[in-house]
């Protein structure tokens, strides 16, 4: 548990641990908050961990995690947030749903990671309101609580919630958190001491699977997709990749919205960046054979796309690579899709 501070009043965080919950969703989030301390110098953040009777909790990886107590927490709390996991239906308790409940009333802001954005919905405390859940739930969440607003984003956060997917997602939920409330530099230091390579924000997506998206009940849009990623350096206009899969512009568009949450153009424009940024990273091409080779008009328009999806300037992503390694020439394989809404 984090130490209290004299020099401010800390940021009170709880974090209740779900049966079988991701270690590693967990430790992100948590992680964050400890470096925010060291490297400030003060505690500007304590968190106490919660199990439903104060009991120790059985992580996905079998690890007994011992906590700081049971619900209703005995510590004033700022924030709560349900770390989720496996079988997390199975978490739903009365008692978990009602303490979460009484928190929204009394305005606490609260939160979820990995699976636990299922609990907030089933408490009733999400309607309306943006969420990201794990890419696995995605659609068995879409179906059981249409009245929120699920997205494929890394972490959403809306008004007094704050939800994200697994994996390593919180980390930036958290460092996202951490600028708002203290400023970029503390959260790219942070952020360094973690080697990560950019804090990514609430606009990024989470690399989805296309097939694990949308099924194989979507011929015409993995077919249209597989058009896509083969021709990145001379790209089809989208009334070219309808007539090539034999439907309308305007049908194309509402399969894209539909299973995907975004149109074809984005969709497109996301595959080219990104086979972009390896070239950038993997390869010494220069900037303007890269903008060539990914299909870009010019080299300022490659710049600006680029830019604005990935928060720096192409230049810039390369010099930052090469602090850390030389990149290698060579082939190199387009990267899992990543969902651009």
């Amino acid at each position: 548990m984090g130490t209290v501070s004299s020099l401010r009043q800390p940021v009170n965080i709880g974090f209740y641990l779900c049966d079988r919950f991701t270690m590693l969703a967990m430790a992100s989030a948590i992680e964050v908050l400890r470096m925010a301390n060291q490297l400030s110098g003060e505690t500007l953040y304590q968190w106490h961990t919660l199990s439903e009777d104060g009991q120790a909790v059985s992580a996905s990886d079998s690890l007994q995690i011992g906590v700081d107590g049971g619900i209703p927490s005995q510590q004033p709390l700022d924030i709560v947030i349900v770390c989720g996991g496996l079988d997390i239906e199975k978490s739903a308790n009365p008692r978990l749903l009602s303490w979460l409940a009484s928190l929204d009333r009394k305005h606490v802001t609260i939160g979820a990671i990995c699976t636990g954005s299922f609990i907030l919905a089933k408490a009733g405390i999400m309607q309306n309101k943006a969420c990201s859940i794990h890419w696995e739930y995605l659609a068995g969440f879409q179906e059981a609580f249409p009245a929120v607003r699920v997205s494929n984003k890394l972490f959403s956060i809306d008004e007094q919630r704050m939800t994200s997917a697994g994996g390593t997602a919180p980390m930036d939920m958290m460092l996202n958190m951490v600028t708002k409330e203290h400023g970029n530099k503390l959260s790219a230091a942070i952020s360094e001491m973690f080697m990560c390579e950019r804090v990514r924000n609430s606009e990024d997506v989470q690399k989805i699977p296309l097939r694990n998206l949308i099924g194989t009940a979507q011929p015409k849009l993995l077919e249209t997709v597989s058009l896509m990623e083969a021709n990145l350096e001379e790209p089809f206009c989208i009334d070219e990749l309808a007539s090539l899969v034999q439907l309308s512009r305007r049908q194309l568009e509402r399969l894209f919205q539909r299973h995907i949450q975004c149109s074809p153009s984005r969709y497109y424009l996301h595959l080219r960046l990104s086979r972009a940024k390896q070239l950038l990273i993997q390869t010494n091409l220069s900037i303007i054979e890269i903008s060539i080779a990914c299909g870009f008009v010019s080299t300022p328009h490659f710049s600006k796309c680029y830019r604005d999806y990935y928060g720096i300037p192409p230049r810039e992503e390369r010099v930052g690579m090469r602090q850390d390694q030389e990149p290698t020439l060579g082939s190199v394989s387009l990267e899992s899709a990543q969902i651009a809404s």
